[in-house]
């Protein structure tokens, strides 16, 4: 299962205001990966994440999951497949974290439904992959950032998808929570499978947890491949401005990137 190819998208464009976001964009993401999609600000990585989540929507473009053009799934359907974690998210009621994390089943359930056993014992296990059992009594506004977002997260596991997709998702945590959050989510894709995809922004973040990268600038796949391969002195050059060296993480073993501050 781990060959199948679980979401492809054929030559997506996007244009915004008159400019080009995303310009024929052909991606194939496989099936319990973690894949990191990078870029510049500005260059289309949001919009891409969205596309494959269906909430920007063409006439031509082809997004196919499994096989199936996205388009004809409906939304409760392609809810039990794709899970979303947005950049930012604020919850102003005072609704406790078990709350918060049991609405991950709303696709499952009909529209005067109460949560069966099998739904909270849903929630508790994607409560305790996350690290956030201890708080499912405390309200949601009571939270630090780093526990907001791994409630997020179990709301998105208790969807129970096979798709989970991320927008910047350690962009406000402290690196502590960071090196969590992602931790998490490797150990999900490995384990269970998941086939996580992520907007990142740290390069090395990126050649430590993901499996595959999309390298984006100006609405175009610049790189893709293997971390390895896609961070390159003459990429990043190319793409940042930057003048880098590729070494290894001597904790690791996997590729680490540093650079001047020249």
């Amino acid at each position: 299962m781990i060959d199948e190819v679980i979401i492809e998208t054929k030559n997506l464009n996007w244009d915004y205001n008159g400019t080009k976001v995303l310009d024929n964009v052909s991606i194939n993401i496989r099936f319990g990966t973690f894949t990191g999609i990078l870029g510049p600000n500005g260059a289309g990585k949001t919009t891409l994440l969205k596309q494959i989540l269906n909430l920007l929507q063409t006439e031509k473009d082809s997004i196919l999951i499994r096989g199936t053009d996205i388009k004809t799934y409906s939304r409760k359907e392609l809810a039990r497949i794709e899970a979303y974690v947005p950049q930012s998210v604020k919850i102003d009621f005072n609704f406790t974290v078990e709350q918060v994390v049991l609405m991950g089943r709303t696709p499952f359930l009909g529209r005067f439904d109460r949560e069966s056993r099998k739904d909270i014992q849903i929630a508790e296990w994607a409560m305790k992959e996350t690290g956030v059992i201890k708080l499912k009594d405390k309200l949601i506004t009571h939270l630090s950032g780093g526990e907001l977002q791994r409630v997020v997260i179990a709301r998105a596991l208790t969807q129970e998808p096979v798709i989970m997709a991320l927008d910047e998702p350690t962009s406000h945590l402290d690196i502590h929570h960071q090196i969590n959050i992602l931790s998490i989510l490797r150990t999900l894709a490995k384990r269970e499978g998941l086939t996580i995809i992520a907007v990142l922004h740290d390069v090395n973040h990126a050649l430590e947890y993901c499996d595959n990268l999309f390298l984006l600038d100006k609405g175009k796949i610049v790189n893709s491949g293997p971390p390895e391969e896609v961070i390159t002195p003459g990429v990043m050059k190319e793409v940042y401005n930057l003048n880098v060296q590729i070494t290894k993480n001597p904790l690791t073993g996997n590729p680490y990137m540093v650079h001047d501050y020249t």
